[in-house]
């Protein structure tokens, strides 16, 4: 019987080693943003509607500002658009953690830094995505929102985020409207200026 113990504990051993290890989805998405703390990255717009046209050829940053445990904040940041023809500084993507899974919310600000009309919108995850890959249909709050600011339209929003060894890709669809940027993680980039209102 004691040889048999040793021989016991080592196939019990081995098959725990080939039982495969999963990670939730969601956290591995988030811990790969968050990696990238403190680093900006060159874009682009990366679809082609009409709608976008003013964006077209225009510089774009990404930065992955400042991050905790269950928040990370990205601004996006555009050459050419701001009133004085600089950089528009007033967009903020919010990634957080929620009990029931990730949550994206849209911080936009005047140059003032005064909060616009339309910000915070977003929605959570309705799905555990992948590790590259989470997709945010908007929420009632900003369904509400949107339909008080006569922007119903948007109330069947999904917007996308990917980050993958290449890059980072936000999008945005609905019926009709196909929006992506995208940035390259080869072309990182001396971090801009702080969004307007941080």
């Amino acid at each position: 019987m004691r040889r048999a113990l040793p021989l016991l504990a080592a196939t019990m051993f081995a098959g725990c080693a080939t039982t495969p290890v999963t990670a939730n989805p969601q956290d591995a998405f988030f811990d790969a943003l968050a990696a990238r703390c403190g680093k900006a990255y060159a874009g682009r717009l990366a679809s082609d509607q009409e709608a976008d046209a003013a964006m077209r050829g225009k510089a774009m940053v990404m930065h992955i500002r400042h991050c905790t445990a269950d928040r990370i904040e990205i601004p996006f940041h555009i050459e050419g658009l701001a009133e004085d023809g600089g950089w528009d500084r007033s967009r903020t993507w919010i990634v957080s953690r929620t009990p029931t899974g990730l949550r994206l919310k849209h911080d936009h600000r005047h140059a003032d830094g005064k909060p616009d009309d339309v910000t915070l919108y977003g929605g959570d995850t309705a799905d555990v995505g992948s590790g590259t890959r989470q997709t945010f249909p908007v929420d009632a709050e900003s369904i509400a929102m949107f339909t008080a600011t006569g922007r119903s339209v948007s109330n069947t929003n999904i917007w996308s985020v990917e980050t993958t060894d290449a890059g980072f890709t936000y999008g945005l669809d609905r019926q009709g409207r196909r929006f992506r940027v995208a940035f390259d993680y080869a072309r990182p980039v001396t971090p801009p200026p702080a969004p307007w209102g941080w």
